[in-house]
C-alpha cells in the first residue's frame, strides 16, 4: 500500500510539473469559468461523439494520446476517451486554440506523409513505428499541446468528455465526493439528496 501511495504521488507530481512547464496560451480562465458555471457540466454532458475533428484527425489524435498515457495493466488515454475531451474542448471552452491546433495537426500529418508515403495514416501504423515517429516530433507545438490536452482529458470531470467511468481518478486514487462544510460533515455522506445528485451525474 505504501508503494502504491508513492506511485500515486509521483504521478501527481509529474502531472503538475508537465502542466506548469507547458509554455502555452492555454486558456485557464476559460476552463475555470466552465467549471464554475452551475449548468456547464450538463451542457457538456451527453453521449460521446466527435463533432469538431474529422474522423481521420480524431484517429491520429487518439493514436498520439494513446502513447502519451498508454494502456498497460491499467487503462490509458484510449480507454478514458481522451479524444472526446479534446474534440469537445476545441469546439467549446478551448475554442480559441482550435485554429492553431488544427494547423499544427495538419502539419503533423503532412510531415508524417513525407516520412511514410506508403502509409494510409499515422493511426494505421503499427505501434512500434508510431513510437519511432513520435520521437522525432515530441518537441513540436502539436505534440506539446496534445500532451497537455491528454492529461487534462484523463483527469478532468467525466462530464467534459474524457475520464470515462472515472478511470483517470481511479488511477491516482481520487474519490469523487462532496467537500462538506459546516453545518454538514462526513456523517452526511449518505444523505439521500447527495446520493441522488451523484447518481444523476454522467
Amino acid at each position: 500500500m505504501e508503494t502504491d501511495d508513492l506511485s500515486r504521488r509521483s504521478l501527481l507530481h509529474a502531472i503538475i510539473a508537465t502542466i506548469g512547464a507547458a509554455a502555452l496560451p492555454f486558456g485557464w480562465a476559460e476552463i475555470a469559468e466552465a467549471s464554475q458555471k452551475p449548468h456547464a457540466a450538463s451542457l457538456l454532458a451527453g453521449e460521446a461523439r466527435i463533432s469538431f475533428l474529422s474522423a481521420a484527425e480524431a484517429a491520429d489524435v487518439e493514436a498520439v494520446a494513446a502513447h502519451i498515457i498508454p494502456t498497460d495493466d491499467t487503462p490509458g488515454a484510449r480507454e478514458a476517451g481522451v479524444v472526446y475531451f479534446i474534440d469537445r474542448a476545441l469546439g467549446s471552452f478551448l475554442s480559441r486554440l482550435a485554429t492553431d491546433y488544427r494547423a499544427q495537426l495538419a502539419d503533423f500529418q503532412g510531415t508524417f506523409r513525407g516520412h511514410h508515403p506508403g502509409a494510409a495514416s499515422f493511426a494505421a501504423l503499427p505501434s512500434g513505428e508510431q513510437v519511432e515517429y513520435l520521437e522525432t516530433v515530441d518537441r513540436t507545438p502539436f505534440f506539446e499541446t496534445t500532451r497537455l490536452l491528454t492529461i487534462l482529458g484523463m483527469f478532468s470531470m467525466p462530464a467534459y468528455g474524457g475520464n470515462r467511468n472515472g478511470v483517470g481518478w481511479k488511477l491516482i486514487g481520487f474519490e469523487d465526493r462532496y467537500a462538506f462544510q459546516p453545518p454538514f460533515g462526513y456523517y452526511d455522506r449518505e444523505y439521500p439528496g447527495f446520493v441522488n445528485d451523484r447518481a444523476a451525474r454522467p
